[in-house]
This record gives C-alpha cells, structure tokens and sequence, in this order.
C-alpha cells in the first residue's frame, strides 16, 4: 500500500487556517496526513487586539477553538511550539521534543514585534500583540488609573501614555484608547486633563503609504481627542520612565506600546532560511527558494509588488489569499498537477479610529467615519463566514451599526 504523504502546517494563524481548511476541503481522506502544529488550541483575530488592548473588547471575543472550525478526522492538531525545521532530514522539532516528519511543510508562524535596535524595549515596553498579551496591556493600563489616587507620589502629575509607531496598529489602538480614556477618567476620578497622549513615528507620515487625504481625517480627529503626535522623530531609548527621542527630548510615560511593525518569526532564520528581517523572498508559488517541498506564507513570507518596487506589507488580507493558494498547491503536487503562482489581490485597506469612526480605501473609493466603520465591521465579520459560517458570524461577529 502507497505511504499517505504528510503535510505538516506550522501556525494556525490566518494563512495557516485558511491552508488547513482548504486542504480539508480539497483533499479526499486517503490522499494525506495533515498535521497543524500550534501553540495554543485557539485561533485569535490579530486584527482585533487593539480593541481589547485598550480595553473596549474582551480578549475572549478574539479567539475560537480550533477544533470547532477545523474536523479533527481530516487535520490533526498537534498543540505545541515549534523550535526548528530541519530542512535536510525534513522534520519539525516542537520544545517538547517531538519530531514530525514531512513531505510538504507549510511555514506560517506569524511575527514578532521589530524593534529596529532600539534598547529597552523588550524590558519596559508592551510589545507583545497576543490574547495574553493585550489582556496584559489593558489590566496595565487600568490599574494606572487605579493606582492615580492612591499613590501619592502620581499626585499632580500626568498619565502619560505613548504609542510607539503610527502605523495600522498603532492608529487603530490610541483610537480605541480615546475612546476608553473618558471611562476610566469618570471611573476612577482622574481628571482628564490630567490624561497625555502620544503617538511617536520615525517616518514623514503617519499611516505611511496611505492616502494622504484619510491621514489628515485620521490625524485631526485624533488631536481633537486629545492625542499629540510626533512625526518623523525616531525614538532612541525606552526605559522605566518613558522613552527618549533621537533629539534628545525626554516624554515620561507609564505606558508605553510598541507598535513598530513585525519581522517574521525567529524559527525562520534558526532552521537556516535565507531571510531578510525574518522573512524570506518566495517564489511565484509561494515556495522557499531551492525547497520544493516548504512554502512560506504571511508574516514569515515576502512578496515585492512589482509595480513600487517594495514588498508588500504583511497583512491577514494577503495571508489568506496566501492560503488558498498554497492548499491548491500541495494538492498539486500529490496529484501531480501544475502549480498556481501567487499574485495578491487588494481589495481595500480600512482602519478604525475607535468608536464609530474609520477610514478607508475600497477598490477606487475613500471612506469616512460611520461608513468606513460599516466595511470594517463587514471585513471582519466576512473572514468568521470562512472560517465557520453563519453560525460563528452569529456568537464572535460584530454589529456594522
């Protein structure tokens, strides 16, 4: 009897689920072992933890069950974290010791925060965009305006708070921040003048590369909330009593969040890959170069869009097309088929601003306000209709009014 060839999906984040159920869908049960190796028998909207960072969302809400979305008959789960690929003898070593062999390995591990060499960071900042992670995030945040009469030597002084980045991420958390911030004023009686917020960016533009026109909409209802941006001044140090800037300014903070951006997972340049910032240049079929056998999707994996020159950024919109893509592949080749190259399709970029307010760009079409809002909402609740249909739109979707 033929060996079943075994396909070994590492990370049940977006470009991993999306494999994983296209797999379960395209392959009969005879044809492979499917095998998703993650740390946590949960998936998590990364594109949600903002909102329960800032503590407008319970964390809860982010995350569902693996074992609800996928069928436990056709891939198996495997909860564990990955160490190492041994590309050679094409097995996958866990930190429990386990080793799972391959014949098709799928890389799509997710990121880490980047912190472009500046110290302190990893000791004194919140950096990391996990469940855990942001409900870390939100219990710090409450507990300083907890503390604030209570603690006589924050008496007279300011909550400042300071958002590292002004990217996607970044936008969207002190969106949800200004949103909370009254809350917490009325509910522990600090006085709102008395709540700073900062948000520091090291290039020219907030939101870099999106239009200029929605990034004057974003900045300016963002200041009329209260937040004081610093543009084009790179942050040199972060340490227990704020972060410094690269001229020399000095902004004390009790929170800071690092929003940065990513760089691809640490196991990618462990096991060996050829990677620039974690990430690793695929081929037009999303496999490694000179490995027939590993394709490496989202974070982990980059693609230059042909028409800027640059790559294009690591978002969950890619990485489920990634998915689909790379499913029909492995199929491929275990059927013996021909192989699809890979060419992202964008379809819009929307970002919330807390509240009901957003902006967006869908096909040729900017968004404002309640409407950018209304796609948002929609976006969202479009990838829990693939992930589980009606019914898991129905108990973790969100209402686009």
């Amino acid at each position: 009897m033929e060996r079943k060839p075994n396909v070994v999906i590492l990370g049940a984040g977006y470009g991993g689920m999306v494999t994983a159920l296209n797999l379960q869908k395209e392959l009969g049960a005879n044809m492979a072992n499917v095998t998703l190796v993650n740390k946590h028998d949960y998936h998590y909207q990364t594109t949600w933890l903002h909102e329960p960072a800032a503590g407008t969302l319970e964390p809860e809400k982010t995350r569902m069950k693996i074992s609800e979305i996928l069928d436990s008959n056709k891939i198996t789960l495997v909860q564990d974290t990955v160490e190492q690929v041994h590309r050679e003898a094409k097995k996958v070593e866990t930190t429990s010791g386990q080793e799972l062999p391959y014949d098709y390995l799928v890389v799509a591990l997710g990121s880490e925060s980047e912190t472009f060499g500046v110290p302190g960071v990893y000791e004194h900042a919140y950096h990391k965009w996990t469940v855990d992670g942001v409900r870390e995030t939100k219990e710090h945040i409450e507990y300083q305006f907890a503390k604030y009469n209570n603690d006589e030597t924050m008496q007279g002084k300011d909550l400042n708070f300071v958002v590292a980045g002004a990217g996607f991420t970044g936008i969207e958390f002190i969106g949800e921040l200004t949103e909370r911030v009254p809350e917490l004023c009325e509910t522990y009686d600090v006085p709102r003048e008395r709540v700073k917020m900062f948000v520091i960016e090291a290039a020219p533009s907030a939101l870099p590369g999106f239009d200029p026109e929605l990034v004057e909409y974003a900045m300016n209802l963002l200041e009329n909330r209260g937040v004081e941006f610093k543009i084009n001044m790179p942050i040199s140090e972060v340490n227990e009593s704020g972060v410094i800037l690269k001229d020399g300014t000095e902004i004390d903070a009790c929170t800071v969040v690092w929003a940065t951006g990513v760089r691809g997972n640490p196991v990618i340049e462990k096991s060996g890959f050829d990677a620039m910032r974690g990430r690793v240049k695929v081929e037009e079929d999303l496999r490694a170069p000179e490995h027939e056998d590993v394709f490496i999707l989202g974070d982990c994996s980059l693609i230059i869009n042909e028409e800027t020159e640059r790559p294009y950024p690591p978002t969950a919109q890619i990485a489920m097309q990634q998915g689909v893509t790379c499913a029909k592949n492995i199929k491929a080749l275990i059927q013996g088929g021909e192989l699809e190259s890979f060419q992202p399709e964008i379809k819009g970029t929307v970002a919330s601003l807390g509240g009901k307010e957003a902006i967006g760009v869908v096909g040729n079409k900017k968004l404002y306000g309640n409407s950018a809002n209304f796609m948002k909402k929609m976006i969202d609740n479009r990838y829990l209709w693939i992930l589980g249909g009606a019914r898991l739109v129905l108990r973790k979707g969100k209402s686009p009014f």
